[in-house]
């Protein structure tokens, strides 16, 4: 991947899947334009609902795919899994310990996931109960972090984690020097990725929590929703600025 020039770090709900006609209109752009682009998958989702994701939506297979918001790391073209992130993870990560002290506040309803490099659960639009969640965990001297989004989901990941240390990550043993990439998102979850300071695209359909996404002048906020917002922002940070939107 290190030889390729051009970096798409992209979310998949809500952003690169989510409008058939504009995904296929952005591959086609890409393979006109950029016929060797490199593609960065980074997504909530666990590695099965991803693969599951790319086989029914035709999505071509990432050159690496950054899964469980960035817990983990699968690299080549055999998505296998990146050793060195996954130690980096598993130091002082406590998922018992957290499982443990949810069950004190009922109105956390856990997910069911295939395994505990994250713990995560929903809950009804109550940030306080978050905040509450957060104050335990940080009282017992619990290692995480949190992320809350969409108002509902609520994600306890190891403290080094989250989909933006996960890109910077791979930016730095994985793509050429120079590389020109474009970071795209649509909720809460993106918001470490899209303020990494990276050309980053806050797709038209995002969250209203990204609306208070901090300003800079490699953040651009896209009209077209999905994969269209995509290629508008493409074409803004990397065909001569056409298109208005900066945040």
């Amino acid at each position: 991947m290190k030889r390729k020039l051009y970096m798409l770090a992209t979310d998949l709900d809500g952003t690169l899947v989510g409008d058939k006609v504009a995904l296929q209109n952005l591959l086609h752009y890409y393979d006109n334009a950029l016929p060797d682009i490199a593609l960065v998958y980074i997504t909530g989702r666990h590695y099965h609902s991803a693969i599951s994701l790319i086989d029914s939506e035709a999505l071509p297979m990432p050159d690496i795919l950054i899964t469980d918001l960035g817990t983990t790391i699968y690299t080549s073209s055999k998505l296998t899994i990146d050793e060195n992130w996954q130690k980096k993870m598993a130091s002082k990560w406590q998922p018992n310990e957290i499982i443990k002290l949810s069950k004190e506040l009922p109105s956390l309803k856990r997910q069911s996931l295939p395994n505990t490099d994250r713990i995560s659960f929903t809950v009804d639009n109550d940030s306080e109960v978050v905040r509450e969640f957060g104050t335990r965990l940080r009282d017992n001297n619990i290692a995480h972090k949190l992320v809350y989004s969409s108002n509902r989901d609520v994600d306890i990941l190891p403290e080094n984690s989250g989909k933006g240390n996960a890109l910077v990550y791979v930016l730095n043993n994985f793509a050429c020097k120079d590389v020109k990439v474009l970071v795209a998102g649509d909720s809460g979850n993106d918001l470490e990725m899209l303020s990494l300071g990276y050309p980053s695209v806050v797709v038209g359909n995002a969250q209203s929590e990204l609306t208070d996404i901090k300003s800079h002048d490699k953040l651009f906020k896209a009209t077209q929703n999905c994969a269209a917002g995509i290629q508008e922002a493409w074409i803004h940070f990397y065909e001569g600025n056409k298109v208005e939107g900066i945040l």
